[in-house]
């Protein structure tokens, strides 16, 4: 018997010890977790634009943020998609239905450099019109025209504008 009472007083002191190192354990766990957490928001509030505030947002008023931010950048993403498909269905019609004094279709070609967009369109000699509509398309769809150079090479004109 006194082995008996021996042996589960033992095992109390055992049950103890592990019961107050599991709670440490979880204390270090969650704290771990709640760093951890603090360093994700901060990295997404870094990649917000800056606030004109000088007091620094709550926690959950930085997700909020973000969430607006991101879903104004989809918008101004789905915008400039629909503005480039418009501006290529406008080129394409170009290709097919005008050409320039030597009877060769004016070409166009499109490069987009991340929100730039570099316009190269090859005409005949009296095919300035063409460089003009091109413009007046940039400024109706609210781009920005950068830069326009022009050269000639026999009887080609080759214009070149960057856009934003």
């Amino acid at each position: 018997m006194e082995y008996l009472t021996h042996n589960l007083g033992g095992n109390k002191g055992m049950k103890r010890s592990r019961c107050s190192s599991d709670k440490v354990e979880r204390k270090i766990i969650e704290k771990n977790r709640r760093n951890h957490m603090k360093n994700l928001y901060s990295m997404l509030n870094s990649l917000l634009p800056h606030q004109n505030s000088k007091e620094p947002l709550s926690l959950p008023d930085q997700v909020d943020e973000a969430v607006k931010y991101i879903k104004r950048l989809q918008t101004k993403l789905k915008e400039s998609r629909e503005r480039k498909e418009s501006l290529m269905g406008r080129t394409r019609s170009y290709r097919c239905t005008h050409s320039n004094d030597s009877t060769k279709p004016a070409e166009i070609r499109i490069n987009e450099k991340g929100s730039a967009m570099e316009v190269a369109l090859m005409t005949g000699p009296g095919s300035q019109y063409m460089f003009y509509e091109m413009i007046r398309i940039f400024h109706e769809d609210g781009a920005h025209v950068l830069s326009a150079n022009f050269w000639v090479v026999g009887n080609t004109i080759f214009h070149i504008v960057h856009a934003e």
